[in-house]
């Protein structure tokens, strides 16, 4: 069980590690290309969620932030023992829930940074961090867990 928290650890440490040095090291709006046009560092900032969505409603976020850890928890005690992609599916979303919790509570905004164009279609993806793709990462090992499950169910009632 502490291996999972250690992964939760580690995410939030290098989320906050990469936020602390795109405030020290780059001014606002500031583009580092990394591989031209296709992937950056430009130092943002998102009062919002989402793609900026509700921007300003930080009690909203607090809220909303507190229940999910809560809820992140409870099933990682309750309902993850012994079914190790669910653990870590569940201590992957707690480190990027954390994460972008601490922006918003210590700076009232969360810093993105990683800037991607996607080529064939030319979409300038938005930008995020650390914590942005731990929580998408932690979406799809959690979806991929559940369709193994479904089928690990439907084997047992064959």
């Amino acid at each position: 069980m502490f291996i999972y928290y250690g992964i939760a650890l580690l995410i939030i440490a290098l989320d906050q590690w990469t936020k602390w040095l795109v405030l020290k090291n780059m001014e606002l709006g500031e583009r580092i290309s990394v591989i031209d046009p296709y992937l950056g560092w430009l130092s943002h900032r998102n009062r919002g969620a989402a793609w900026g969505m509700l921007e300003g409603q930080m009690w909203l976020f607090a809220i909303i932030t507190v229940a999910v850890i809560i809820g992140i928890l409870y099933y990682f005690h309750k309902h993850a023992n012994g079914q190790p992609l669910f653990q870590l599916s569940l201590m992957v979303l707690l480190g990027g829930a954390v994460g972008n919790f601490i922006d918003r509570m210590l700076r009232g905004e969360v810093v993105d940074f990683v800037d991607v164009l996607i080529p064939v279609i030319n979409y300038d993806f938005p930008i995020f961090n650390v914590a942005d793709a731990a929580l998408t990462i932690g979406v799809v090992l959690m979806i991929i867990y559940i369709i193994y499950d479904e089928k690990q169910q439907k084997k047992k009632v064959s």
